[in-house]
C-alpha cells in the first residue's frame, strides 16, 4: 500500500497568506484557527491507499488550552522563580545561580509539552474513520529525555543514537491506530550508520582547527595566541622566536570553513532523517509493516533552500522598515551608517512613516510564515508522505475503533512555551 500526496504548493501559499492576514488583524488570536485549517489541508493531502487522512482538532480547544497553560506557567514562573532568586541572593550573593536553576527547571516542561502536543495531534487524527491515539506518559517522557540528553552531552554526542532510539521507542510503543498498538523494533546501535558522515565531518573540523591554530598557525596573531596559551598553562615565558610578520600566511585555509560548514549541516540532517527512515522501517503493528525510501539529500536541499528564501524575505523587509523609519530615527544617522543617499525617504511625513512601518512590520513576518509553510513545510511533508509505504497491511482489517481522547489542555503548554508554531 503506497501513500499518496495530493496537495498543491499554490494552494498552500494562498491559504497561509489569507489565514496569516486574519491572524494579524486579530492580534494573533486567529492563529489557533490558522493552524487548524492548515493541518486539515495537509492531513487531507496525505492519502494512504487513496483514502485521505482527517484532522478533527477544534481551535477552541487550542485557545482554552493555551489560557490554562498560561495560568499554570505564570504561577510556576512567578512563585518558583521568586523562591529561586531569594535562595540565589541568600546563598551565592548574586542572581546567576537563580537564573541557571530557573532555566534548568524549564527543560523538563519543554519535553512534557512536546509529548502532550503529540498526544493531542494523534488523538485528533483519523484515517478511514479510525482514530489514532497516544497513551498518557508525558512526565515519564520528560524524565527519560532529560536523562538521555545528560548522558549524550557527557559523552560528547557519542550516545546520540541511543537517545534518539529509546525516546522514539517510548513514544511509538504507546501509539495506537484504533485497537492496534505500534511497536518500535530494532536496536539503537543501528543508528550509528546514518551518524557516520557527521562523525567524519567533526573529525575533519578537529584536524583543520589543529592545523590552522597549532601546527601551522595562520599569521602571527594565531601563533602568538597559541604560544601565549602554552606559556600560561606551563607558567613559562612565551617563546617569540620565529613568529611570522606576514598576517596573510596560509590565509587560504580559512576558505575550508565553507565546505566544512556545509558538511556539518548535511551530517546533522542526514543523521536526523536517516534515523527516522531507519526507525520507520522497523516500526510494526499486528499484521502491518512500514517502509520508507526518504532521501536525506532531498531533505537537506528543502531545508536549505526554503530557509534561505524565508530569511531573505525577512532581511529585505527589515531593511525596508529601516528606510521607512528614517523620518522618525533621523535620516542623517542612517546615512552615516550606510553611506546611502536617503533624500527621497527623508521627505515622507512622520505619521505616514510610522503607519507604513507598523504595517510593513506585520507584513514581513506574515510573508516569512507564508514562505516557510510553502517552501519548507509543504515539500517536506510531501516528500515524507510519498516515500512511505506499507508492504504488509492485512492487519488493517482487524482494527477496531478506540475511544476519543478527551484532552482538556490540547496543545496549550506547547503554545505557551513557543513549541506549537510548526504544523
Amino acid at each position: 500500500m503506497t501513500v499518496g500526496f495530493t496537495g498543491r504548493k499554490g494552494a498552500v501559499f494562498w491559504l497561509a497568506l489569507k489565514l496569516g492576514f486574519w491572524s494579524i488583524l486579530t492580534l494573533g488570536f486567529y492563529r489557533f484557527w490558522m493552524k487548524t485549517r492548515l493541518r486539515r489541508y495537509f492531513w487531507s493531502s496525505i492519502r494512504p491507499g487513496g483514502h485521505p487522512m482527517e484532522y478533527v482538532g477544534d481551535p477552541w480547544e487550542k485557545l482554552l488550552g493555551f489560557f490554562i497553560a498560561v495560568v499554570i506557567l505564570t504561577f510556576y514562573i512567578g512563585v518558583v522563580n521568586l523562591l529561586l532568586m531569594f535562595v540565589s541572593f541568600s546563598l551565592f550573593d548574586g542572581n546567576f545561580a537563580g537564573y541557571l536553576l530557573s532555566f534548568i527547571g524549564v527543560i523538563p516542561l519543554w519535553f512534557y509539552a512536546r509529548y502532550r502536543a503529540r498526544r493531542y495531534v494523534l488523538g485528533r487524527t483519523r484515517w478511514r474513520g479510525v482514530r489514532f491515539g497516544l497513551e498518557p506518559g508525558a512526565w515519564g517522557y520528560a524524565g527519560r529525555a532529560c536523562l538521555h540528553w545528560a548522558l549524550t552531552l557527557c559523552t560528547a554526542g557519542l550516545l546520540w543514537p541511543r537517545m534518539t532510539f529509546l525516546l522514539e521507542k517510548y513514544r511509538t510503543d504507546r501509539t495506537f491506530f484504533g485497537s492496534a498498538r505500534l511497536t518500535q523494533e530494532g536496536h539503537w546501535t543501528m543508528l550509528y550508520r546514518p551518524l557516520m558522515p557527521l562523525i567524519l565531518v567533526v573529525a575533519a573540523c578537529g584536524l583543520w582547527t589543529l592545523w590552522v591554530m597549532v601546527l601551522h598557525p595562520i599569521g602571527p596573531a594565531f601563533d602568538l595566541f597559541v604560544r601565549g596559551f602554552i606559556a600560561g598553562a606551563t607558567g613559562t615565558t612565551p617563546d617569540l622566536e620565529g613568529v611570522g610578520t606576514d598576517p596573510t600566511v596560509g590565509l587560504w585555509r580559512m576558505w575550508l570553513m565553507l565546505p566544512l560548514s556545509f558538511g556539518l549541516y548535511y551530517g546533522v540532517v542526514h543523521y536526523i532523517f536517516g534515523a527516522r527512515r531507519m526507525m520507520a522501517d522497523h516500526k510494526t503493528a499486528p499484521g502491518i509493516t512500514f517502509a520508507s525510501s526518504l532521501r536525506t539529500g532531498r531533505v537537506a536541499w528543502i531545508y536549505a533552500g526554503g530557509t534561505i528564501l524565508a530569511y531573505l524575505v525577512l532581511v529585505l523587509g527589515i531593511i525596508l522598515i529601516m528606510l521607512l523609519m528614517m523620518p522618525v530615527l533621523g535620516a542623517s544617522i542612517l546615512s552615516q551608517m550606510g553611506g546611502v543617499d536617503v533624500g527621497a525617504f527623508s521627505t515622507v511625513p512622520r505619521w505616514l512613516s510610522i503607519l507604513m512601518s507598523v504595517v510593513l512590520y506585520f507584513a514581513v513576518f506574515l510573508m516569512w510564515s507564508v514562505v516557510y509553510n510553502t517552501f519548507v513545510t509543504f515539500p517536506l511533508m510531501r516528500h515524507m508522505a510519498s516515500t512511505l509505504s506499507l508492504p504488509t497491511h492485512d492487519g488493517l482489517a482487524d482494527v477496531s475503533q478506540r475511544a476519543r481522547d478527551e484532552f482538556a489542555e490540547a496543545e496549550g503548554f506547547a503554545e505557551a512555551l513557543d513549541l506549537g508554531a510548526a504544523i
